[in-house]
């Protein structure tokens, strides 16, 4: 079973994120989660998916897709860190992301759908990858991390997205 990455891991950019991961099993958290995803977005519609709980905050549509980009991005960065590839990563600019992929023109269930493709392979990757590689550590953004501590950043990241939408997008 993975375990919490201790606080050497990862730069305190992360600790927000990783906290909001509960104690026990990585990845029947990681399912849960997604069937909270599943569940939350499945009942809105198109129109429903362009709100913005205030104007320049991002649409339901938007941040979906934002957490599918994230989790992308982590589980590349997991993959490289496992491998062993010790490459400084680049960071991403997730404002420029969002500007440049017109979620809102697309279907809740598309950029739902790719949210689950996504999660899949995440799901998949977890499985090729060893206690001993799960301890390795690389450079994104410049800053060092274990391939560990981004798995945790991954199920983190969604979870705080999806207490956001809760909290200030349940009008």
């Amino acid at each position: 079973m993975l375990q919490r990455p201790g606080s050497e891991e990862y730069s305190p950019f992360f600790t927000g994120y990783i906290s909001q991961v509960p104690e026990g099993d990585y990845l029947s958290f990681l399912h849960s989660q997604l069937d909270a995803v599943i569940a939350l977005f499945s009942p809105i519609n198109d129109e429903q998916g362009l709100y913005r709980y205030e104007p320049g905050k991002w649409s339901l549509k938007e941040v979906l897709g934002h957490m599918t980009d994230t989790e992308r991005i982590m589980s590349y960065r997991m993959l490289r860190i496992a491998r062993g590839d010790t490459t400084n990563l680049p960071g991403f600019d997730q404002d420029l992301y969002i500007t440049n992929a017109s979620f809102d023109e697309l279907s809740i269930e598309d950029l739902l759908n790719d949210f689950k493709a996504v999660r899949q392979a995440t799901f998949s990757l977890v499985k090729t990858i060893s206690e001993a590689a799960w301890l390795r550590k690389g450079i994104a953004n410049n800053n060092e991390i274990s391939a560990r501590a981004l798995a945790y950043v991954i199920a983190g990241h969604a979870q705080h997205h999806l207490g956001i939408i809760q909290q200030k997008y349940n009008h």
